[in-house]
């Protein structure tokens, strides 16, 4: 970020959202909300241009008149995306441009409605958002198409297996009704991979949408997360789903001496499998669950993630 020299130290805070020295400064000398920077920018302005969200909110609030929403409008500072500044510390591009349209609907909908015209360049701020993350958009249609080209093949490959071990009944059909149906191992085994069948191929066609998604940029919002949300849960499902199938199957096999360490070694030599691919989604997972569920993007601060006007 470049360091203006001759800025006030309350404006250098509010860039980088330092709550407490803005929030001193403000006690001690309230009249400093109408400072301004070289390019005309106030303490509020500031804090929307460079998304400190835990900054805009309590301001907003305690100095809500039109006179610290001037300039170039406030708006169209939210609509403005700098690659730059790296607003959001949330990995993928799609989770970066979901925050930043919830970001700015967020500062639309507490901007004043005679505010929400053209800015100095006349240009309004639906279009300077569109504008500014043409590169964002495309960056996070390729993120989600790698990801989802790669689940979709485990999920597929998945289904396939799950098929097979569902049309074949371990120990035959007598009479159009299987051999072993009343034993509880062909009970879990018969609807377990009935489970991962529908649960893999659901995920599969759930990652098709994805790829053959338009990627526009509204689908950022709410439709593309949500959907990459769903078939990773699905694909975990399966997965876990098409094991239990696996270890049920494979226990007719095992003599009766054996039986009773056979789970043991069921859950010892499968469970990895299965807490591998779990774990190494968990970061995704959690940040997709992060980015649906918080209705205002959230920053890193003082260590930990901070949620809009939270106390730090």
């Amino acid at each position: 970020m470049k360091i203006d020299r001759k800025e006030m130290p309350l404006l250098t805070a509010a860039k980088n959202g330092i709550k407490e020295i803005v929030e001193s400064i403000l006690a001690h000398f309230p009249v400093a909300i109408h400072d301004t920077n070289s390019e005309k920018k106030n303490v509020l302005l500031l804090a929307v241009e460079n998304r400190q969200p835990s900054l805009y909110d309590p301001l907003k609030q305690k100095y809500n008149n039109e006179s610290v929403f001037h300039a170039n409008n406030i708006l169209h500072l939210a609509a403005n995306y700098k690659k730059s500044m790296n607003p959001w510390i949330i990995p993928g591009a799609a989770l970066q441009m979901k925050w930043e349209i919830k970001w700015y609907e967020h500062v639309k909908s507490s901007v004043p409605p005679n505010l929400m015209l053209h800015n100095n360049a006349g240009k309004t701020a639906v279009e300077v958002f569109t504008n500014t993350h043409e590169e964002l958009v495309q960056q996070g249609g390729n993120w989600l198409y790698n990801t989802s080209n790669s689940c979709s093949v485990v999920a597929a490959l998945i289904a396939t297996v799950a098929f097979t071990t569902t049309t074949n009944v371990p120990g035959g059909v007598e009479k159009g009704k299987p051999v072993r149906g009343k034993e509880l191992a062909f009970q879990v085994f018969s609807i377990s991979s009935l489970i991962s069948l529908c649960c893999s191929v659901t995920s599969l066609v759930i990652f098709l949408g994805i790829l053959t998604s338009r990627y526009r940029e509204n689908e950022f919002k709410t439709a593309l997360p949500t959907k990459l949300l769903g078939g990773l849960s699905l694909l975990l499902i399966s997965i876990a789903a098409i094991l239990v199938s696996f270890c049920a199957g494979h226990f007719f096999i095992v003599d009766d001496q054996f039986r009773s360490v056979a789970v043991p070694i069921y859950a010892v030599t499968c469970l990895p499998a299965a807490a591998i691919f779990a774990l190494g989604h968990l970061p995704l997972y959690m940040d997709l669950i992060c980015a649906i569920l918080t209705k205002v993007p959230t920053i890193f601060y003082n260590g930990r993630y901070t949620p809009l006007g939270s106390e730090t």
